[in-house]
């Protein structure tokens, strides 16, 4: 529980009313930015982010950072790799049907394509 006492950044933090103190703000921060906190939790460290500067500060930060990693973090995948992945999940599909139908080529259902080649 808060104590209304300095804490880790120097500064106060509240009137010890809020159930969070920074420590455990900073520590649940990444499961609430992330909404794996239960609806209690989350309500607490949003309580305590609201209310200490520092850590809404640092909470906000790590939002807008998640936001430009998550935009500019976008692997483009090539359409020569997408048309051979496509190929061979036709081909293992052509396979399980065939297999299915008792009409594996060459006479075995476990026989395999190599479209990835």
């Amino acid at each position: 529980m808060a104590t209304g006492v300095s804490d880790e950044h120097g500064g106060p933090c509240g009137d010890g009313s809020n159930e969070v103190d920074c420590n455990e703000a900073v520590r649940q921060l990444y499961r609430y930015l992330d909404g794996e906190l239960n609806d209690v939790r989350r309500v607490q460290i949003s309580v305590h982010l609201d209310e200490c500067g520092w850590c809404g500060e640092a909470a906000e930060f790590e939002a807008e950072l998640r936001m430009v990693v998550a935009n500019r973090c976008k692997d483009r995948v090539p359409e020569a790799l997408k048309d051979r992945v496509a190929a061979a999940l036709r081909a293992e599909a052509t396979r399980q049907d065939a297999a299915l139908d008792g009409s594996a080529p060459g006479g075995s259902s476990t026989g395999g394509s190599d479209a990835l080649g």
